[in-house]
């Protein structure tokens, strides 16, 4: 009897993983692609012109139309999906693998490191939790943040003396970082924000002895070699100075910035505690007229759209305060609070000198902090029984609200509003039927 009850939860997880997967995988492909600014068609485009030429992408993402991120990575993860199935899905279905992979181990990585918090909360939570289902699914270049940014702070946690749990070898978790870093620098300019992370890890490496600081430089520039190999080709043809995409002129003193980090509400803080909850608004609508005409289309989805948002906000005010809490009875509670503290403060000191605003998109690389901290903050309610049952609730008026905002874009600003043209440019090998890379592109 005990062995079939075994097969049976083995056989429901199982169930439970795929129907997670297909139903990331359907929300991304409803996801935005034709409206907007356009970022997310001119991330397909790039790996379009790669599948429809065969011209190397020296370059990657755009951040302004005279600078662009060297490497070939962001090129390659769009465009060779393209050539083992040609149909338009095909690179959503390559970063869904990718973002759903890292989730589940990091799902794996929070259970350990909390038994206490209930199993099925995490994996539910993490897999459907409205910043890791509405951007990491859609092909856009945050969204192959993510994977990365998971694999690096899993690693470098691992190396800290004060908070590693030995869940990870030392030689892996070195190679990990350095094939992490290499990656989330061809996809977005927040991997700046990682260097103080490794330096701080390699100082307490250091510490422990000559022999092993070398065996963890060795096993870092081993992942580093793996990702940094495709910024080689862009150097090799551009030099050092072209080859850098301008990226440099990005950093710059900037005193705005410092009046948007005070707005405890938009500001960096804010934004962090929202990764960890249901941050439902941004999603719906970009102000609040949109969100309105939403909620006029969809008067079923009112009731959860009030009741998440409510708890969403909530949740955000609950983390800020359970920051103050002593719980000497919780491990590692507060080095995880201060390591939580220690991130916020690095990303306002990394805004002030920045072009671009603290908007929620340039810092996302950061969601697995946040992540993992708001779960020591639910791990004494999630003991209880009635905490639980709320969290059952919580979870499946997400799923639903998800479902209803994937059908809405669905009709409206997905890939099949025009799924036509995108198979026409796959077919012809020709990615201007799709559209125009923007001016000043160097690829």
């Amino acid at each position: 009897m005990e062995q079939d009850s075994t097969k049976r939860k083995k056989f429901l997880f199982a169930f439970a993983l795929s129907f997670a997967f297909l139903f990331r995988l359907a929300f991304g492909l409803c996801s935005d692609f034709w409206s907007g600014a356009g970022d997310e068609q001119q991330i397909y485009l790039i790996g379009l012109k790669f599948y429809t030429t065969g011209a190397w992408p020296y370059f990657g993402p755009d951040v302004t139309n005279t600078i662009q991120i060297p490497g070939a990575l962001q090129g390659l993860v769009v465009g060779l999906p393209l050539f083992i199935l040609p149909i338009p899905e095909a690179p959503y279905l390559l970063l869904n693998i990718l973002s759903f992979a890292s989730l589940c181990f990091f799902a794996w990585y929070c259970c350990r490191r909390l038994p206490e918090v209930p199993r099925w909360f995490v994996w539910a939570w993490l897999l459907t939790a409205p910043w890791t289902i509405c951007l990491s699914t859609q092909v856009y270049n945050p969204s192959y943040v993510l994977p990365g940014a998971i694999v690096f702070f899993v690693a470098v946690i691992e190396t800290y003396p004060f908070l590693g749990r030995d869940l990870v070898p030392l030689p892996w978790a070195n190679f990990m970082m350095g094939l992490a870093l290499f990656w989330i620098m061809q996809f977005h300019l927040s991997w700046v924000v990682l260097i103080p992370y490794l330096a701080l890890s390699f100082y307490f490496q250091f510490r422990r002895g000559r022999r092993k600081a070398v065996s963890s430089a060795v096993w870092f520039a081993a992942g580093a070699c793996i990702t940094g190999s495709f910024l080689i080709p862009t150097f090799i043809k551009y030099g050092l100075g072209a080859g850098t995409g301008n990226v440099n002129e990005v950093i710059q003193f900037s005193s705005d910035n410092l009046v948007r980090h005070l707005n405890v509400v938009e500001g960096v803080l804010g934004r962090f505690l929202s990764f960890a909850s249901f941050e439902l608004p941004r999603f719906i609508g970009s102000n609040t007229a949109t969100r309105l005409r939403f909620l006029q289309e969809h008067r079923w989805l009112i009731p959860f759209v009030v009741f998440l948002t409510v708890v969403g906000i909530l949740q955000c005010i609950a983390m800020l305060f359970l920051w103050f809490r002593r719980a000497p009875e919780q491990k590692d509670w507060r080095t995880v609070r201060h390591f939580t503290l220690g991130t916020v403060v690095l990303l306002y000191i990394s805004f002030l000198f920045s072009m671009k605003a603290p908007l929620s998109h340039t810092f996302y690389l950061i969601l697995p902090v946040a992540m993992m901290y708001s779960f020591y903050c639910w791990n004494q309610f999630l003991k209880k029984k009635n905490w639980q049952k709320f969290a059952v609730l919580f979870i499946i008026c997400g799923i639903i609200f998800e479902s209803g905002l994937a059908a809405h874009n669905y009709r409206r600003i997905s890939i099949y509003v025009d799924r036509a043209r995108i198979v026409e440019a796959i077919k012809d090998k020709d990615y201007h039927l799709l559209g125009e890379r923007r001016a000043g592109a160097k690829y």
